[in-house]
C-alpha cells in the first residue's frame, strides 16, 4: 500500500435515490499521472470528491497518501476543482500566495513562488494584473498554479482543460509533466482522450457511475486489433473477396482487422488476384476507439476524441 498515493474499492454515493457512483475502484500509483476517464454524467467528479474527503462515500474504503481520512492530509494536496474560482480584484500573483496561504505557506513564501511560476508558464508580464483583467485561459492557469505553489505531494484536476485554448492546452499539458517530474503524483479527470493518451502514466474508466476498466493507455488500446490501411491501385467490384473478413469499404481505400498471422497472407492474395497495391499501413487503435468498446458506443456523447 506504501507506493499507492489513493487506494479505493468499492465506492459508492446515492443522490437523490439514484447511485451515481456503483462500486468504482481506483489505485492511483505514487508519482504517475493518473486519469479518470468517462463522458459527462460519468460520477467522475463525484468520485474524486469522495478521495479527496470533500464528502463521504455511502459505501466502500479510500485511503490518501496513506490516511484513511483524507481531510487529515489537505495541505499536502493540491486541488483544481471543476467550477473555477478567484476574486477578481486580486492581483495573480497575490491570488496564488492566497490559494497557498490555504493549504500552510506563507504569503510571503506564496508570492516569491507565484512570480517564478508564472514566468516558468510563459505568463510572468501578469503577475501584478488584477484576475477580472485576465483572459479565461490566463485565469484558469492562475488557480492550477496556485493548486500548486505548496507544492503538494498529490495534485488532482478536474477537467482542467476544460474552456482552453489550443495554446493554453500546451502551457496546461507542460505544467502537469513539471509537476510530475518534480515528485507529485496527479489525478486527472478528463472526458477528452487526446489528453489522457499522451499524458497519463495509468487510467480508470468511469460509465454510469459504474468501474469499467483500470490499466495502462497500452492495456486499453490492446483490447482492439491493429487494422491495416490498404489504398488499391484501382477500383474494382471483386476486391472485397479477396480481403479478410471484416474489411470495410472507405473513400480513402480499404480497413480490416490486422489477422493473427500478419497481412502478408492477404497481401499474396490481393497480388495473385491481380489486385496492384498503392498504398499500405497499419494503424494502432486509439484511446477514443478502446473507450468506446469498454463502455460502448453510447459512451460517445459527451466524449471528445482530439483536444478541442
Amino acid at each position: 500500500m506504501n507506493d499507492l498515493a489513493i487506494s479505493a474499492t468499492g465506492l459508492v454515493k446515492t443522490f437523490g435515490g439514484k447511485r451515481v457512483v456503483d462500486g468504482v475502484d481506483v489505485a492511483v500509483p505514487r508519482g504517475a499521472i493518473y486519469g479518470v476517464l468517462g463522458p459527462n454524467g460519468a460520477g467522475k467528479t463525484t468520485t474524486l470528491r469522495m478521495l479527496l474527503g470533500i464528502i463521504e462515500p455511502d459505501g466502500g474504503h479510500r485511503s490518501l497518501l496513506g490516511l484513511d481520512h483524507p481531510r487529515d492530509a489537505s495541505d499536502r494536496v493540491g486541488y483544481l476543482p471543476e467550477e473555477r474560482g478567484l476574486y477578481p480584484g486580486m492581483r495573480a500573483k497575490d491570488a496564488i500566495a492566497f490559494m497557498g496561504a490555504l493549504r500552510g505557506l506563507d504569503l510571503k513564501t506564496g508570492r516569491r513562488r507565484a512570480v517564478t511560476l508564472m514566468e516558468a508558464a510563459g505568463l510572468g508580464h501578469a503577475a501584478d494584473t488584477k484576475i477580472r483583467k485576465l483572459s479565461k485561459g490566463m485565469a484558469q492557469l492562475v488557480q492550477l498554479l496556485g493548486s500548486v505553489v505548496h507544492q503538494p505531494e498529490l495534485l488532482v484536476l478536474d477537467e482542467p482543460f476544460s474552456g482552453l485554448d489550443p495554446v493554453n492546452q500546451e502551457r496546461l499539458e507542460a505544467l502537469i509533466l513539471a509537476e510530475r517530474d518534480r515528485g507529485a503524483t496527479i489525478v486527472m479527470s478528463t472526458h477528452v482522450m487526446a489528453h489522457a493518451e499522451r499524458l497519463c502514466d495509468r487510467l480508470t474508466i468511469i460509465a454510469g457511475g459504474k468501474h469499467r476498466f483500470e490499466g495502462t493507455v497500452a492495456d486499453a488500446r490492446g483490447l482492439l486489433p491493429m487494422r491495416a490501411h490498404y489504398v488499391p491501385d484501382r477500383d474494382d467490384p471483386a476486391l472485397a473477396a479477396f480481403l479478410p473478413e471484416g474489411a470495410v469499404h472507405q473513400a480513402d481505400g480499404w480497413r480490416f482487422p490486422v489477422p493473427d498471422g500478419g497481412v502478408e497472407a492477404a497481401l499474396k492474395r490481393l497480388i495473385d488476384g491481380g489486385h496492384g497495391i498503392a498504398g499500405l499501413s497499419i494503424e494502432r487503435p486509439g484511446l477514443h476507439d478502446a473507450f468506446v468498446r469498454i463502455v460502448g458506443a453510447s459512451a460517445l456523447e459527451g466524449t471528445q476524441e482530439v483536444a478541442a
